[in-house]
């Protein structure tokens, strides 16, 4: 599973809520939690578009990798742009340029994906075909996808009333199931879940979602996990997503046939199953 990860620094800051909206967030128990979260999704897609930053880090035998990510998302089309931010290598001596990710149902484009790839040209992934359904290997959970899962939310517990960048929030805490998610959400999203529930460890995902007023998705982090094919270990991957600045304007203009890159691309750090 070829992948760049990163993981979330952003500050939420702890408040007293009050209000209608708090207290019956706090009323909620968990079956009316856990439908407050599955509809999520569905307050994106009215909402538009937002700016988006994504963050990943993966952990594996004591070692930890972090990449972030910044962009905009059109959830109504389904199409988004984000600047990923490799880390350094270990040495500290190979200067690393952003990768430039276009995301689009069923497919995500990169350029300056890896080694051997002309500096005009794109990488093309068809993500219902990756292992992880490109919740993992772009090093930035497309935003869209992040929030389906929460159409297989199980459990949810109302945790209490935040802050998110200044924003007022509510905070849920539970689990997603992946096979859940993908029979709800359809289409090339389901197509990615299915894909990421056959290929990680567990298709039981935790998670922490904080909902503003509207019912928006401010803050997502996810909680992955798979085996290493080359050394049978257990990675955990957390992916965090921030979403602000609602209705900006979106546009994402695809590569052309003649843009996208056929030969063969050097693993970037991580490796491949």
């Amino acid at each position: 599973m070829g992948f760049v990860m990163a993981c979330g620094g952003w500050a939420v800051c702890g408040c007293s809520g009050s209000g209608a909206s708090a207290q019956g967030a706090q009323e909620a128990p968990g079956a009316q939690a856990a439908g407050e979260v599955r509809g999520a999704a569905g307050k994106l897609v009215a909402a538009g578009s937002a700016e988006a930053r994504t963050a990943m880090e993966m952990a594996s035998g004591g070692t930890r990798v972090t990449i972030r990510g910044e962009g905009v998302y059109d959830f109504g089309e389904g199409v988004g742009r984000l600047k990923v931010l490799l880390p350094q290598d270990p040495a500290g001596t190979r200067d690393r340029k952003p990768i430039t990710e276009l995301l689009a149902p069923g497919a995500l484009y990169m350029k300056n994906r890896g080694a051997g790839v002309p500096a005009d040209k794109w990488v093309r992934v068809e993500t219902g075909a990756l292992s992880d359904g490109n919740l993992v290997t772009g090093g930035a959970t497309d935003p869209y996808v992040a929030a389906q899962v929460l159409r297989g939310t199980r459990t949810a517990a109302y945790v209490g009333r935040t802050e998110v960048a200044g924003t007022p929030v509510r905070h849920y805490r539970g689990t997603a199931d992946l096979g859940r998610a993908a029979r709800a959400a359809g289409g090339a999203a389901g197509r990615s879940l299915r894909a990421a529930a056959k290929g990680f460890a567990t298709a039981e995902v935790p998670f922490d979602v904080y909902l503003d007023d509207d019912g928006r998705i401010r803050k997502l982090r996810h909680r992955f996990s798979f085996v290493n094919g080359q050394r049978g270990d257990t990675v955990a991957v957390t992916s965090t997503t921030l979403l602000y600045d609602f209705g900006v304007p979106v546009t994402v203009r695809l590569p052309a046939e003649d843009d996208i890159y056929a030969g063969k691309i050097a693993d970037e750090p991580g490796g491949e199953d």
